[in-house]
């Protein structure tokens, strides 16, 4: 008997429940476009026009330069640190293109392509990792919340946040403009954390309007993932009673679509949903990391063919969806973006000691203001210190 009901039965899942290798993927590794998809998986077969593919063209084109300049200003020594996400575009960009503006994003510290897509300037993530800031945006004006250190930790600030949406009446209403849900992001090094887990169980006791998007990069920094689990990670969401499927994370057409799905169906109020978005982190895990430690070179070529943005440039110059003067804009617009992130980062003010004290609480504390005004005190007594 099937916990869900037949509905879910056909939307997510039980085809894939035999432990096979079976991805939804709408885009082949050369730029083939699927449409016979797994019995259960059909409506996931979106139809995308050519408006769509330039969009997400671009998207990736700009998000991966980012990642590229990002990590060379912390070769320079500009930055502290950088996490990359080379070869994860099409995860993050899919993902974040199926959000509406009333949706609600927790990250872990790569999102930086779901970021891009909410319109966070990327000189924002920088000043985190220059060291300037603890992350200086306001999550309420973009519905994107401060990047994660702690490993897994959003998954239950994503869960309590859904259950709040619950209790404001912004889940199953029928329209459209008002009902919300949650995405939590997290890697498959993440899903082997306490917190994560327990979210899942809060997530599926409370019927919560969250998704938990796990970019499944096969390391956790240099463990692979055949020591984080024994079955397909997307299959550990049935244990928890709710659905899971997974996808080609490097096909930004079936991942926007699987995501969008899972979407709605939070914000109809039919609970959570795990996507496992199967992808492959080409690069480091952070600037920290030398992975040719602990992975065979030849692993990473063979996922350069999977190359997500790659297999999307094939499909529009075959179907003649675009011109050469489209990709030679984009082409421009990332050097423009390159350099405006370079010029832009070192530019970026220092802190000043006292700003420590600022946004700490609503209102200050008697106890913190007297922390803050000792910390002053201590500063007037060097000159020019403040």
């Amino acid at each position: 008997m099937n916990p869900f009901g037949p509905d879910l039965a056909e939307v997510f899942g039980p085809s894939q429940s035999d432990g096979g290798p079976e991805l939804v993927q709408l885009l082949t590794p050369e730029g083939e476009r699927v449409h016979h998809l797994p019995p259960g998986l059909e409506q996931f077969d979106l139809d995308f026009s050519a408006e769509q593919l330039r969009g997400f063209y671009r998207d990736m084109v700009l998000v991966r330069r980012l990642d590229t300049e990002a990590t060379a200003l912390q070769r320079h020594g500009e930055l502290g640190i950088w996490a990359q996400l080379l070869g994860q575009e099409a995860a993050q960009v899919g993902a974040g293109r199926a959000l509406r503006p009333q949706d609600f994003v927790f990250p872990t510290y790569r999102e930086h392509g779901v970021a891009w897509c909410r319109g966070l300037d990327p000189l924002k993530l920088l000043g985190l990792f220059r060291g300037v800031d603890h992350g200086n945006w306001d999550p309420a004006d973009y519905n994107f919340g401060l990047y994660t250190i702690v490993i897994g930790a959003q998954c239950l600030h994503a869960t309590g946040y859904a259950m709040g949406m619950q209790r404001d009446g912004v889940v199953g209403t029928g329209d459209p403009d008002r009902d919300a849900a949650v995405v939590a992001h997290f890697g498959d090094g993440a899903s082997s954390q306490g917190d994560v887990n327990e979210a899942f169980i809060f997530a599926a006791s409370y019927n919560a309007p969250v998704v938990f998007f796990c970019q499944n990069n096969q390391w956790a920094i240099s463990e692979p993932i055949e020591r984080q689990s024994r079955i397909p990670l997307y299959q550990r969401a049935l244990g928890f009673g709710f659905p899971g499927v997974r996808v080609d994370g490097n096909d930004v057409l079936a991942t926007y679509a699987v995501t969008q799905a899972a979407l709605q169906r939070a914000r109809d109020g039919q609970g959570p949903t795990f996507v496992e978005a199967y992808t492959y982190r080409m690069g480091a895990h952070t600037t920290t990391d030398d992975p040719t430690r602990y992975r065979l070179s030849g692993d990473v070529e063979s996922w350069k063919l999977k190359d997500p943005i790659a297999r999307v440039e094939a499909y529009v110059k075959r179907n003649g969806l675009a011109d050469a003067d489209f990709f030679a804009d984009v082409a421009a617009e990332a050097d423009e973006l390159g350099a405006t992130l370079r010029e832009g980062c070192k530019a970026l003010p220092d802190p000043q000691p006292m700003s420590m004290f600022d946004n700490v609480y609503a209102e200050m504390t008697d106890e913190l203001g007297a922390q803050r005004d000792g910390f002053a005190a201590y500063l007037d007594s060097f000159e020019g210190a403040r």
